[in-house]
């Protein structure tokens, strides 16, 4: 058995203790120092949705964004995630993460930041943070923010809720709609604002990175400059290698989640770089998303990357650095989550009671012998029918209605018998005293006047 000297057993307990003091006393924060910013004023593109029409090539058409189908793989796991360590030629080694997404209609989410209403507080988070309350089991940065006053910037629809619309400004768009629809490219006001098949998930970028399998950087570089600028920012903002993480999706409508570890200037890619690494790995089309010392990796709620940003008041250690929205990949949820207590939530399906049917167990079904041909969901039977499956016809006449149970007829004032068949004397009488008088009304209009 093995002995510990007391003078090491000292040394190791002096070292603990000394740790727990520094993870007690640990207030380090992110500098905020690697930013990589598009545009040196404002941000997006000053161009509107018809200059990048009007500006692309004529093999697109009209169409400024690329649509398809999602995948629907209902297997387990919902994504697998791997490690890449790649050489870029001539410079360096680049160190990330590629997350494969399957059902992303049912297995991805756009988070604000902190939770549903952080960008409307101009809140930032940690990824950990926001990916720890929603229980993403792999998570990273999405899109841009202003660093300055925590504004989330570009279009924002976070599960069914659009949180931000940037009013037409023309940046790469990423987003997957209510029929599982994906979503590339630059969109109209209208595109953003359709309710006919609306957008579940929305988030914007900066440069479309690949377009059909083809890099399509230059053409952002066009298409996303700021007339201000002359391209200046937004060019070396493209050529710097940096940071990264960008969106896309494969040929089998898998969405991608990619990750790069870098600092700006100095590690890292730059975006046809990343447009090139994206298309030997089997993506049809991507956009870029924030980088720079914003790139970060979460698995279940722990960081799983390297923070380019310096830390304070420390600046020998890396923090990772408060963000804006994220991307977060979840099990398969219910919509609602209790299907609407009418039937219990499988592997992100709701298994419906008897009787009740839809996506989310909200529309009542009627099945015999609850409900008959002429029954209603409520377990009354319709005006006319009445009887268990409300099989048999009521049989009351002059206006008179049944019981839904028994069948008796409740006669109108002025009828009465067991089908209120019958008229009563004084009824009869005044019914009698109004044909004559009509009678009378007619023959009288048939009488010629007779002139002076």
């Amino acid at each position: 058995m093995a002995t510990v000297s007391a003078p090491r057993f000292c040394v190791w307990l002096l070292l603990l203790l000394l740790w727990r003091s520094e993870a007690r006393h640990n207030n380090r924060v992110s500098m905020n120092d690697d930013l990589l910013l598009p545009y040196a004023k404002r941000h997006g593109s000053a161009h509107s949705h018809r200059h990048i029409r009007d500006c692309q090539s004529t093999i697109h058409g009209n169409v400024t964004y690329e649509t398809w189908p999602a995948s629907r793989h209902g297997g387990v796991p919902v994504a697998e995630s791997s490690v890449f360590i790649s050489d870029v030629p001539g410079k360096h080694w680049a160190y990330g993460h590629m997350t494969t997404v399957h059902d992303p209609l049912r297995t991805l989410s756009v988070l604000e930041p902190g939770g549903p209403g952080g960008c409307g507080f101009n809140h930032q988070a940690m990824v950990e943070e926001t990916a720890e309350a929603a229980g993403c089991l792999f998570s990273q940065n999405a899109g841009f923010f202003n660093t300055s006053r925590g504004q989330c910037l570009g279009n924002i629809v976070s599960d069914g809720r659009r949180v931000r619309d940037s009013a037409g400004v023309q940046n790469a768009q990423f987003g997957i709609r209510k029929d599982g629809t994906l979503v590339v490219g630059y969109l109209s006001e209208e595109d953003v604002l359709d309710q006919v098949n609306p957008f579940v998930q929305l988030v914007s970028g900066v440069v479309w990175l690949l377009r059909n399998g083809h890099p399509y950087v230059n053409q952002s570089l066009q298409a996303e400059c700021d007339t201000t600028q002359q391209t200046g920012s937004l060019l070396y903002f493209m050529n710097v290698v940096s940071g990264r993480t960008a969106i896309g999706h494969d040929a089998d409508g898998n969405v991608v989640l990619f990750h790069l570890d870098g600092q700006t200037g100095v590690r890292g890619m730059n975006l046809w770089e990343v447009a090139d690494f994206l298309k030997k790995n089997g993506v049809i089309n991507a956009i870029n998303l924030d980088g720079g010392g914003s790139s970060t990796f979460v698995v279940n709620s722990s960081l799983a990357s390297y923070p380019s940003d310096h830390c304070h008041p420390d600046s020998r250690w890396r923090c990772a650095r408060a963000v804006s929205t994220i991307l977060c990949v979840h099990p398969r949820r219910c919509t609602p989550g209790d299907c609407g207590g009418h039937g219990e939530c499988v592997e992100g399906v709701c298994r419906c009671q008897e009787g009740w049917q839809g996506t989310g167990c909200e529309r009542l079904v009627c099945q015999p012998p609850a409900c008959g041909a002429h029954g209603l969901c409520t377990s009354e039977c319709t005006q006319g029918f009445y009887g268990d499956g409300c099989n048999q016809t009521c049989a009351c006449a002059n206006g008179g209605s049944c019981d839904p149970v028994h069948g008796r007829c409740a006669c109108k004032p002025g009828f009465h018998g067991d089908r209120c068949q019958q008229a009563g004397h004084c009824l009869a009488k005044q019914m009698f005293s109004t044909w004559r008088r009509e009678e009378e009304d007619e023959a009288h209009k048939k009488q010629p006047y007779l002139a002076e």
